[in-house]
């Protein structure tokens, strides 16, 4: 003989699984799956890109903004771009290759520590000596994606014939 009310306590019993069970698919439910953040890096700065270098060999940047300055030689490199691509097959399984060709410009990229995401005054004097200015907004990147955060700040500049620049 079972005691009084021992009957109802075997019937929630058998249910506390199914409700622990229902309880973990519901948790589940709505969650957005997790991004796959890396941990690459973004340096903070500002690029130069020189197009036609027309004797161009050296830069020398300077940046302003809420009374700091900081100045910075910018090692100028030769500019590539992706090559022609070649490919072997048209199936599934093929695979593309290319490889990465001079441009004739120059490129180079100064290390600017604190550069904030806030109009910046930056002058480059090249190997003539002579200012060129432009002011530009740092922005930052986001390498990963925009649910891994956002990196940086950093500014590209476009140098043109004459020397002078603009944002790019």
């Amino acid at each position: 003989m079972q005691p009084t009310g021992g009957g109802s306590r075997l019937a929630v019993m058998r249910r506390i699984p199914w409700l622990a069970v229902a309880l973990l698919a519901a948790a589940g439910c709505g969650a957005e799956p997790e991004a796959a953040c890396t941990a690459i890096g973004t340096p903070v700065g500002i690029g130069l890109s020189v197009p036609d270098p027309a004797g161009l060999t050296r830069a020398t940047l300077d940046a302003c903004w809420g009374g700091r300055c900081v100045t910075r030689q910018v090692a100028l490199f030769p500019a590539t771009a992706a090559g022609p691509a070649s490919c072997t097959g048209t199936g599934p399984d093929a695979s593309c290759g290319t490889s990465m060709v001079p441009t004739g410009g120059l490129q180079g990229f100064a290390d600017v520590p604190g550069l904030p995401a806030e109009p910046v005054r930056v002058t480059v004097r090249f190997d003539d000596g002579r200012p060129h200015g432009v002011e530009v907004t740092p922005s930052f990147s986001e390498p990963n994606g925009p649910a891994c955060g956002k990196a940086g700040p950093q500014a590209q500049l476009l140098v043109g014939a004459g020397g002078e620049l603009r944002a790019r």
